[in-house]
């Protein structure tokens, strides 16, 4: 993703919220073996279900969108590792050997 990409998910998500949505941000904030994403990936929710971006090609977007609804809830932020060591990694689909970490904000 580039850095002009980024840049985009972010306009869209200040857009959802100047509407009166709530938004939570997605970041990938590290990788490590085959990761389908890079580093700076970015993904916009909303509670209502609207999606923008993306930090897995889709193997983890699901488990990261149920934990953009709680951060969005709760207010706080979380930071998720999915990796082929972990249980949930199967779960989701990340069972490409890689690693990822991505870090759920509320949009303010």
């Amino acid at each position: 993703m580039t850095y002009a990409e980024a840049e985009d998910i972010l306009s869209v998500a200040a857009q959802w919220r100047a509407d009166g949505e709530q938004v939570a941000v997605a970041t990938v904030t590290e990788t490590w073996g085959s990761s389908p994403r890079p580093a700076g990936s970015r993904l916009a929710i909303t509670a209502s279900g609207k999606m923008a971006g993306s930090v897995s090609g889709g193997c983890i977007e699901g488990a990261v969108a149920d934990a953009a609804q709680m951060t969005m809830t709760t207010g706080a932020p979380q930071l998720l590792d999915f990796g082929v060591t972990n249980e949930r990694a199967w779960e989701v689909g990340l069972a490409c050997g890689g690693r990822v970490k991505v870090f759920v904000e509320k949009l303010a």
